[in-house]
């Protein structure tokens, strides 16, 4: 059995994340009845490793918790996991498209601005880089706009 520190230096994270996977559920050590700490045995260190190998893969921690909850139940958890993946796949290749059309304004912008002096703001303007690019680039929908 193993307190958190060790367990911790044993999967190499911080001591804090097994105590937020205990206090979420995903881990449930046993109480040492001489001095309360906590003590992780061989069961806690397998449901450790597959809970960093599925965050490895992308789910999140509710995630987890609900696989975690059908395997308990004596269901096979396979189908939920292979859902899971496939709206996650999906929204990665989403924000990937994103990122690419961000990265080619980004470009499209900086190579506008190479010969461009830089200037100071005034009243009317605080950055013309930005406030020309855009006036020249804007398709007038919010929506794309980058948060």
């Amino acid at each position: 059995m193993k307190t958190v520190t060790e367990i911790a230096r044993r999967f190499n994270v911080s001591a804090d994340s097994i105590r937020h996977y205990t206090k979420l559920g995903l881990l449930s050590p046993k109480r040492d009845t001489a001095n309360g700490y906590r003590r992780y045995g061989i069961e806690q260190e397998r449901r450790l490793r597959f809970l960093l190998s599925a965050k490895r893969l992308g789910f999140s921690l509710k995630d987890i918790q609900k696989i975690l909850d059908m395997a308990a139940s004596g269901d096979t958890p396979c189908p939920l996991v292979r859902k899971l993946i496939d709206q996650r796949l999906g929204a990665i290749r989403e924000e990937m498209r994103d990122a690419q059309k961000l990265m080619s304004r980004m470009e499209s912008a900086s190579s506008d601005w190479c010969g461009l002096p830089d200037r100071t703001p005034s009243g009317e303007s605080i950055c013309h880089l930005i406030e020309t690019w855009d006036s020249a680039n804007s398709t007038g929908d919010p929506t794309s706009v980058a948060d």
